[in-house]
């Protein structure tokens, strides 16, 4: 782990983050837990199609809509029916030249699919030429992850253990986080990317807590980019916090006012995403990207699997 100062890092490992937190720190995780969201299914002529759910949530039975990102999807007609093991779905668009495809459930349960034949989505520059491995399952996921419906772990909390929270004052939010956070930033003007549409909960007793926190001047560190994006999102514009189950399209860039956090617990990120565009909005630019030097120098790990830097808010 990097803590990152004005003129100087601190190299030391991630379990004494509890020694380098501002006195009084009220600390904010996301306890969305990773889906095994990416399946393979089949139509009645035996083609196959691999699909990633985008938003999957308990209560997704029969009648209800649900996207995927579809592979090999030119070929999948509005109408066409696909089914593995229970579930049966029916395609409801014929996608135009996009990836993303609207489908009904027929039958079954998506999260019950999902358990029985989906795989973990991990990133693409963890290669696994089979698949993801068992260990993944575990691994690709926060320990107090609670609540199911993200598609990419919010990978900043895979870093704590049980010691580490026992240490901290610790509130838990709810983002759950969709396939855009894969999507390269490749518009002519950053403040054009899009992420889509991801959903929030946030519960009455944590809000109330965060709240009372920024009431009287406590850091609040938001362990992930997730953290800060719903935690902006919520207060944008001065807005107190109160509880919520919402969305947000949120995409921070340098020059964001930033409402409630005061430390960030981030990976390192891969470069033209919006992941890292918001740590530069949040710690400063230069001081980012001459932290990322200095990672590179030291043989730091980067993306999912990798190591991470705490960050204070730039003036």
């Amino acid at each position: 782990m990097m803590i990152v100062q004005p003129h100087a890092a601190i190299h030391t490992v991630a379990r004494t983050l509890p020694e380098h937190v501002p006195d009084r720190a009220l600390v904010v995780v996301n306890a969305s837990s990773v889906v095994p969201a990416r399946m393979v299914v089949q139509r009645s002529d035996a083609r196959t199609f691999e699909l990633l759910w985008c938003a999957p949530a308990a209560g997704q039975g029969p009648g209800a809509s649900v996207q995927a990102w579809v592979r090999g999807g030119k070929r999948l007609r509005c109408g066409d029916v696909l089914t593995v093991g229970a579930l049966e779905v029916r395609c409801e668009d014929d996608g135009g030249d996009g990836r993303e495809r609207s489908f009904v459930i027929l039958s079954g349960d998506l999260i019950e699919a999902c358990r029985a034949h989906g795989q973990i989505p991990l990133p693409p520059y963890i290669a696994r030429p089979d698949g993801p491995v068992p260990a993944d399952l575990d691994r690709y996921q926060t320990i107090y992850a609670d609540r199911d419906g993200s598609i990419a772990a919010p990978t900043a909390g895979l870093h704590f253990d049980e010691a580490m929270l026992a240490q901290l004052d610790v509130v838990r939010l709810h983002l759950h986080v969709g396939p855009g956070t894969f999507l390269p930033m490749d518009a002519a003007d950053i403040r054009d990317h899009r992420v889509g549409a991801e959903r929030i909960e946030l519960g009455e007793v944590a809000a109330l807590r965060i709240e009372e926190a920024r009431a009287i001047g406590r850091p609040i560190v938001a362990v992930g980019t997730t953290v800060v994006r719903a935690l902006e999102s919520l207060a944008h514009g001065g807005r107190p916090l109160v509880a919520a189950r919402t969305q947000t399209e949120l995409v921070i860039v340098p020059g964001h006012r930033f409402e409630v956090v005061t430390h960030l617990l981030t990976n390192f990120h891969l470069p033209r995403s919006s992941l890292l565009m918001l740590a530069c909005a949040f710690g400063g630019t230069e001081r980012v990207l001459a932290a990322y030097v200095e990672a590179v120098a030291q043989g730091y790990r980067f993306y999912s699997y990798g190591d991470c830097m705490l960050l204070t808010r730039a003036p």
